[in-house]
């Protein structure tokens, strides 16, 4: 894909406690908080959001790194401009956390705040939130406020599974968790997304949701087989680089899942 001018999305900037970032919006109807993967806003991730206020939501990227449109698979050293242009400042911030076991990024008490911001903006009985790889996580934590109502953790990539103790778990505070675990308790359902052979969200991770989460955790995990083949790295991204967007297609499927998550907790009026 070629990079993407997203004249289609707003451009606005969100403030909280100091800290102000821009923010793309697309569509109208309920908020879904859309939380680029590494390298950051991309095309397909721009085309996921197409999807999300092609429902009647409004689609919401934070842009928390890496530059907004642009193709990181151009090839060659542009390729490694991009990632490393997005990575190396994310990786040493200490608003995000990529080792430590039971914590919450501070970055996520920004994007709770969003959320209210654009719960009061769009209306409805609340929001939904996407987390994709690096930010994965973020989506969960953010669920310790009641105005999140659909959460959805892809391939959920954090703390990096390196020991036995960090595949294990997600990148959320003890605290946190049992606060998400008393809305699962009351009804909340949260969902994820990983392919099989994904060693950057192992089996365990999953393991560690459905012990904690009970079943509320909805999981949904892919055979390697269905990812697209020409994504630039092996299966990984279910809803933006390893989509087959076709009809019949397992990937579709999972992506028809994440949009009817939010039909059913932002637009349904039963």
């Amino acid at each position: 894909m070629s990079d993407d001018d997203l004249s289609d999305f707003e451009r606005t900037e969100f403030c909280h406690e100091g800290k102000t970032r821009a923010v793309y919006r697309r569509g109208s109807g309920p908020a879904v908080i859309v939380i680029a993967e590494m390298p950051g806003i991309t095309p397909k991730v721009l085309a996921f959001a197409r999807q999300v206020a092609g429902i009647g939501c409004t689609a919401v990227l934070p842009h928390l790194f890496g530059v907004p449109g642009r193709d990181p698979n151009a090839g060659g050293l542009a390729t490694v401009r991009t990632l490393a242009s997005a990575m190396i400042p994310a990786c040493v911030s200490k608003e995000f956390v990529t080792l430590a076991t039971g914590r919450t990024s501070p970055v996520v008490g920004w994007l709770r705040a969003l959320a209210r911001y654009e719960h009061e903006r769009c209306g409805g009985p609340g929001v939904g939130a996407v987390g994709m790889c690096f930010t994965g996580g973020y989506a969960l934590a953010m669920a310790t406020d009641d105005v999140l109502l659909a959460p959805v953790l892809s391939q959920p990539s954090m703390p990096a599974a390196l020991t036995a103790a960090q595949k294990r778990s997600i990148d959320i505070s003890p605290e946190d968790l049992e606060i998400v675990k008393g809305r699962c308790a009351r009804g909340l359902t949260v969902l994820g997304l990983r392919f099989d052979s994904d060693k950057f969200v192992p089996a365990e991770r999953f393991e560690f949701l459905r012990e904690q989460l009970g079943d509320a955790f909805i999981a949904v995990e892919l055979s390697a087989s269905t990812a697209n083949p020409d994504g630039a790295m092996p299966p990984h991204s279910v809803l933006t680089e390893h989509l087959v967007d076709e009809p019949g297609q397992p990937t579709r499927a999972a992506l028809d899942q994440v949009l009817e998550l939010f039909r059913s907790r932002l637009l349904s009026t039963v």
